[in-house]
């Protein structure tokens, strides 16, 4: 199975995985969250190794752009209306997923 990355060009964390991969010639793919949303299938994968609110980077620009500080929301509508909302990088490879620059698991999974 081919990993996967899902980020944005912008992110610092997900140039890091990017560059972490292509050092070690390991095939992958990238998914930029600025063109493709994360589907429902693929959030419940997810959920499956992580709880909703860490998946929403409650940190970052967009999520303090949409004032959603001060708001009540339901978080995975909100994450799949607006993928940018996602902390990233998010690494999926086979059954095995990462949120953040995770080398040390990553090296695992060779």
């Amino acid at each position: 199975m081919v990993t996967q990355i899902f980020g944005t060009k912008k992110c610092k964390d997900t140039q890091k995985a990017i560059r972490f991969f292509k050092e070690r010639r390991w095939q992958f793919q990238f998914i930029d969250l600025k063109e493709k949303d994360i589907s429902q299938g693929e959030l419940n994968s997810i959920k499956r190794f992580f709880d909703i609110e860490d998946i929403i980077d409650s940190d970052g620009k967009e999520y303090e752009k949409r004032n959603l500080k001060y708001m009540k929301f339901n978080i995975e509508d909100t994450l799949l209306e607006n993928p940018l909302l996602f902390k990233t990088p998010i690494v999926r490879s086979a059954k095995q997923i990462t949120i953040g620059y995770q080398p040390e698991i990553w090296k695992k999974w060779q």
